[in-house]
């Protein structure tokens, strides 16, 4: 490995192509132009093939996001179509449906004035806008770790290339360079692997609720001709879901008779044996929602965690060279189900704040705390404010969740119109052990039929995910005797079942005399059908897991997601 790697300076370094960053890109070049600062260097980077090729969600896009950053976007933006019809559906485990009648639709549930979208055509076309306004967008370039002088972030080193599983140097070795910048935004997505260094090291949860996530699995399907009408709009509660775990299910109408199906499960849940691949196989043999994909044909599979935690779990925003924005700042709006327009406005504030910051030549904390009053002073703070403790309601399960958030839409936000702060609690940390409670989700799993349900290896195949084998793992245990010596016996290797790509495969065997319990065998890591959705990160009982970028480029293609 050479000790001296290339470094390149810039004044914004941007670390993720999703709407966050690529909007944080488009509006500093903006700035740039309008005020005779055109020689700003701003460079994003990303670690998907392409930009956009990681770029998964729903997804029903509020404009209000895209009106601020790109006034005529409506003339050329790749949006699906206008919502149109807009529903909220009860399914019962029985096998019924019942439709929420327009009059009692949620207000946070309308969706009138907004536009059903593929986050993958959005991302991309962004990508593209930001290059034609000067901004040096690169592909295939994961940001590793970040650099660091004392407590103030000055630049990202990028992942090296063309290394083996053991560390050692491939004849195609391309070590990755260290970007330094005076001004770095981390725009990772959700549980971003730098912003969760700047969390840890500066301490940016303090006084902050933990983020708790879940995880959504989504599927495209080509139908019939003439049987999807774009721009519709379903969502769903109840089914598969036991009344104790969060979520629920989306059902969005796409072009050309291209269905978008999924289910969200809250990585919350207490039964260690819940399994959201399995939870979205069983929801598509509802007769509700397989009447609707039969006769189709699976397009494209995917999963990406989400970050519920809502307003009091979002950590402090800025640091001595940093900023947070996107979904690695905890801007997801739970009660309406949309991060986009979030992401989008978090992005400008920063782009904002940064570009002051430049002119200023002070980039430290005080200065870019300013991003924190922007937020505070915008229509963003306003709404995350007002669904601070959605999630939170739905400790008591999902009727007692939806009453909170109905009288949440009454009271300001306060949870069960009285209390201003409802707190949240780790998710992983509400996985009960299987001595305090018998697991009941694998009593009942799918049936795989290859037709209308798959496993987790077909759906993987679907993803169009890709990795050299032949290199580190991205995915770090750092202490697996713990997986053999407790977690089998304490909590049944959870990780077979929430990870939603077959990624992690116990393969011990318990014995034992007078009570005792020996365990032997292995932790087998399949770290190339990962699809980068950060599951295990988040919900390891033990919190022994760290995620990291693969080598750049690899991981899953979510064509059209």
């Amino acid at each position: 490995m050479p000790a001296q790697r290339d470094q390149l300076e810039v004044d914004v370094l941007i670390v993720g192509g999703g709407p966050a960053g690529l909007a944080a890109a488009i509006k500093l070049r903006q700035l740039a132009k309008e005020r005779g600062k055109d020689d700003l260097a701003v460079m994003l980077i990303d670690k998907g093939g392409d930009i956009g090729s990681h770029g998964i969600s729903g997804a029903v896009v509020d404009p209000k996001g895209l009106d601020e950053l790109i006034p005529d976007w409506r003339e050329t933006a790749p949006v699906e179509a206008p919502v149109g019809k807009d529903e909220l559906w009860y399914l019962s485990s029985g096998g019924a449906k019942y439709a929420v009648p327009a009059f009692a639709m949620p207000p946070m549930m309308k969706n009138a004035g907004k536009f059903v979208s593929s986050l993958q055509k959005l991302t991309k076309w962004l990508g593209g806008i930001a290059e034609e306004n000067g901004a040096d967008v690169f592909a295939a370039f994961p940001g590793q770790e970040l650099l660091w002088d004392g407590d103030r972030v000055i630049g990202v080193r990028v992942g090296d290339k063309g290394v083996d599983h053991a560390g050692n140097p491939k004849a195609n070795y391309e070590p990755g360079p260290d970007l330094l910048a005076k001004v770095v935004i981390l725009s990772e997505g959700v549980r971003g692997t730098l912003a969760k260094q700047a969390i840890g090291k500066l301490g940016l949860d303090e006084g902050r609720d933990p983020q708790v996530y879940a995880v959504g699995i989504k599927e495209l399907w080509q139908c019939a001709p003439g049987k999807v009408d774009p721009g519709s709009v379903i969502h769903t509660m109840g089914h598969p879901l036991p009344n104790e775990t969060f979520g629920g299910g989306f059902i969005y109408g796409m072009q050309n008779d291209v269905l978008d199906i999924g289910l969200v499960t809250g990585l919350d849940y207490m039964d260690p044996t819940t399994d959201p691949h399995d939870n979205f196989q069983k929801y598509k043999q509802h007769p509700a929602i397989a009447k609707m994909i039969e006769g189709g044909k699976l397009l494209r599979y995917g999963a990406k965690a989400i970050p519920e935690g809502g307003f009091f779990a979002m950590p402090r925003p800025y640091a001595d060279g940093l900023l947070l924005t996107g979904d690695s700042g905890g801007f997801l709006n739970g009660m309406r189900l949309k991060g986009i327009h979030l992401a989008i406005k978090s992005g400008i504030m920063a782009a904002e704040t940064a570009f002051d910051a430049i002119v200023a030549d002070k980039a430290d904390a005080e200065e870019l705390s300013k991003f924190q009053t922007a937020f505070e002073n915008s229509w963003a703070y306003d709404e995350m404010r007002m669904a601070r403790n959605f999630h939170q309601g739905f400790k008591g399960g999902l009727f007692a969740g939806m009453m909170n958030a109905g009288m949440a839409v009454y009271t300001g936000g306060r949870g069960f119109g009285v209390i201003d702060h409802l707190h949240g609690e780790a998710g992983y940390a509400q996985m009960k052990k299987l001595s305090e409670r018998a697991p009941r989700a694998s009593e009942s799993r799918a049936n795989i039929d290859n037709v209308m349900t798959f496993d987790k290896l077909t759906d993987v195949f679907n993803s169009g995910t890709m990795h050299d084998e032949d290199q580190v793992p991205h995915l770090h245990v750092a202490d697996t005797s713990i997986c053999a010596d407790r977690c089998t016996v304490e909590y049944g290797n959870p990780c077979q079942y929430f990870c939603p790509a077959k990624v992690y495969e116990p393969l011990f065997n318990k014995t034992g005399e007078n009570g005792s319990t020996k365990v032997d065998g292995r932790l087998q890591i399949n770290f190339s059908n990962c699809v980068h959705c950060k599951t295990c990160d988040i919900m390891d009982p033990y919190q022994i897991i760290t995620w990291v970028p693969p080598q750049g480029g690899e991981g899953p293609v979510y064509t059209g997601m």
